[in-house]
C-alpha cells in the first residue's frame, strides 16, 4: 500500500462512526430579521457617514432643494439621470442639464464619463451595513448609470430603510441586476494607502428624505 492509500484508510477508519450527510438534519429556521430593531434610519445613517458619504435628512417637500444643494456642492451643471426619476426633484436644479438615460436611447460610457454627477432613486437602504441597494428600473437605471459619473447623488425614502440585510433581500424583486452600494468606490494598494473612485463615483451624496417611496415618473423632463 503507497503512503496516499495509508492516508485515505486512516481516514475512513476515523470517520467510520460519524453519520452521514443523509443522516444529519440541519436545521432551516433562520433568523430573517432582528426582533427589536433600534434606531433604524439613526443608525443607517451613521453607518453611511462611517463610509465618508455625505448624508442629508430632508423632509418630503424639501427633495428639490436638497437635491440643487447638492449638485451646487459638488458644481455639478450636467447630470446624467434615469429615464423615470421624478421631475419634481430636479425642479429647483436651475442651471443644470438633465440627461436621461433610457433603455430606448442608452448613454454610451464616454457620454456618462463627460457628466459632472447622476442622480438616482434607491430601492432599499441597510442599517445595519450602511449600504443602499439599486435595482435596474426607471427610478435607479441601468448599473453602469451609478458606476461611471464620479459623483453620485441618492434620494432613498426612510420607509425604504430597513434592519439588516435579510429584510432588504425580501423586498428586492427577482430578475432583477442590482448594485449594493457601501459608501464611495475605494480600495487600498500594497502600502495601505486609500484611493477613492476606482470602479465606482468618487463622491457620495445621499438624501434620506422622510415620505414613502415615489413612484417613477412617466413623463421626465429636466430642468429650464
Amino acid at each position: 500500500m503507497g503512503a496516499r492509500e495509508d492516508v485515505l484508510a486512516r481516514i475512513r477508519d476515523a470517520l467510520r462512526d460519524v453519520p452521514g450527510e443523509e443522516d444529519v438534519e440541519v436545521p432551516r429556521g433562520y433568523t430573517r430579521t432582528r426582533v427589536q430593531p433600534e434606531g433604524t434610519v439613526e443608525r443607517f445613517c451613521e453607518r453611511v457617514a462611517d463610509y465618508r458619504a455625505t448624508v442629508s435628512r430632508v423632509p418630503a417637500g424639501e427633495v428639490a432643494a436638497a437635491v440643487a444643494a447638492a449638485f451646487a456642492r459638488v458644481g455639478a451643471t450636467r447630470v446624467a439621470a434615469p429615464t423615470g426619476l421624478p421631475a419634481e426633484w430636479t425642479r429647483e436644479a436651475d442651471g443644470v442639464e438633465l440627461v436621461r438615460d433610457s433603455p430606448q436611447s442608452p448613454l454610451s460610457v464616454a457620454e456618462l464619463d463627460s457628466v459632472d454627477a447622476v442622480l438616482t432613486g434607491a430601492s432599499v437602504g441597510i442599517a445595519e451595513t450602511g449600504t443602499f441597494v439599486l435595482e435596474s428600473d426607471d427610478l435607479c437605471g441601468r448599473r453602469v448609470l451609478s458606476l461611471v459619473p464620479d459623483v453620485h447623488v441618492c434620494v432613498v425614502s426612510v420607509d425604504d430603510v430597513v434592519d439588516d440585510v435579510p429584510a432588504a433581500i425580501a423586498r428586492l424583486r427577482a430578475g432583477r441586476p442590482v448594485t449594493w452600494v457601501s459608501g464611495p468606490s475605494a480600495t487600498s494598494d500594497i502600502e495601505l494607502d486609500r484611493v477613492e473612485g476606482v470602479h465606482g463615483p468618487r463622491t457620495l451624496h445621499l438624501l434620506v428624505v422622510e415620505g414613502d417611496r415615489p413612484e417613477a415618473s412617466t413623463a421626465a423632463s429636466s430642468p429650464s
